[in-house]
């Protein structure tokens, strides 16, 4: 296996001066190694959005590289196909290989990009490398200058693991000062670790665990809370997340839906590895997109308090959970119990009540 402290020493070989991209748990190595160095690695919000940072940085003569998962590839089409092909700009992104060689290894979300990645580059032309295990190859791979370079799993060494001690308020806190407020509501919970924390810890048919799609989970409320004015509507999100698709947030906004919009923010990117999150002015998004109210909490008393003060006023309302990570605890996977197919028929089933 390639070594952080080899991957980055390719870079520097390569003169790649400025790093941005989503994480990824491949990546975790050198992404710690990289976020020692001030300015080196930007977290971007997307990820078409880091192929934009990267795209302007080298406009102006600093070379770049996004560091991206192909379960994401999606987000980078846009700004690839219309900005970088249009302009006849390079790239350099090195994407890993969720779902590949075999799709049954990893979670359901990562089968199609999994076994889809490579003819979608060949359908747009894109010339890619797969990258081999050894530094040699890297070297070899950085030398040929393809736009893409594909990491299979066990290519890069991974992170070493970090133990803390468990925070007083952290996500299980969070989620178990949630679940009594529930009932019967409609809930949609974001992909990663808080949709496997709140399975395990209070499973229920009208919960729907979002895989994947990153981002997304604040929009299925919408659209259900649109649809079931009748219904009580809770997205229970993630601060990376919600970044990742933010204008989301003013369209909740300027549709009035009645929804609560919970999000747990732990300045972190703890399913691939707690890589830093952009901080952010949470009371003063929910002010300026429109919600009808706006809380921090940094206990689970204040958490229940402010989903009691909430209960009779009529929405969008956010609340936000400042909690600690437990990098060290990783929730059962939801998929471990039933497959999304089986989710998504009993979620309808609650839902159509």
């Amino acid at each position: 296996m390639i070594s952080a402290e080899e991957f980055c020493a390719g870079l520097d070989r390569a003169g790649i001066g400025l790093v941005t991209g989503v994480p990824c748990s491949f990546f975790g190595g050198p992404l710690r190694l990289l976020e020692r160095q001030p300015g080196r690695y930007v977290p971007a919000a997307n990820e078409g959005a880091a192929l934009a940072i990267a795209t302007g940085a080298q406009l102006t003569g600093r070379r770049s590289a996004v560091l991206i998962q192909n379960s994401g590839f999606g987000n980078l089409v846009n700004p690839l196909t219309s900005l970088l092909m249009t302009f006849e700009l390079p790239a350099l992104v090195f994407m890993s290989l969720r779902g590949w060689p075999d799709p049954a290894q990893d979670e359901p979300q990562h089968a199609v990009m999994g076994r889809t990645t490579h003819a979608l580059l060949d359908a747009l032309g894109v010339p890619y490398r797969v990258l081999g295990p050894s530094f040699v190859d890297l070297v070899d791979t950085l030398d040929a200058a393809p736009a893409f370079v594909l990491v299979p799993r066990g290519t890069l060494a991974p992170a070493p693991s970090i133990v803390d001690a468990p925070p007083e308020f952290g996500r299980r806190e969070a989620l178990a000062a949630l679940v009594p407020y529930l009932g019967d509501a409609l809930v949609f919970s974001t992909t990663g670790y808080i949709s496997r924390e709140l399975y395990g810890l209070a499973d229920r048919p009208e919960t729907f665990y979002m895989q994947g799609s990153m981002g997304h989970a604040l929009a299925l409320g919408l659209g259900a809370a649109l649809s079931r004015p009748d219904r009580r509507v809770v997205v229970v999100d993630g601060d990376g997340a919600v970044q990742m698709h933010l204008g989301t947030c003013v369209t909740v906004g300027a549709t009035e839906p009645d929804l609560l919009h919970v999000v747990l923010d732990n300045g972190a990117y703890e399913s691939t590895g707690g890589q830093p999150a952009t901080p952010l002015d949470w009371l003063s998004l929910g002010a300026t997109a429109g919600y009808r109210t706006a809380t921090m909490c940094t206990s689970a008393a204040d958490l229940t308090k402010a989903l009691s003060t909430v209960d009779e006023i009529p929405g969008p309302h956010l609340v936000v959970a400042r909690i600690g990570t437990a990098p060290a605890v990783t929730p059962p996977r939801v998929t471990s119990g039933l497959s999304p197919v089986e989710l998504r028929q009993r979620f309808q089933a609650a839902a159509h009540v």
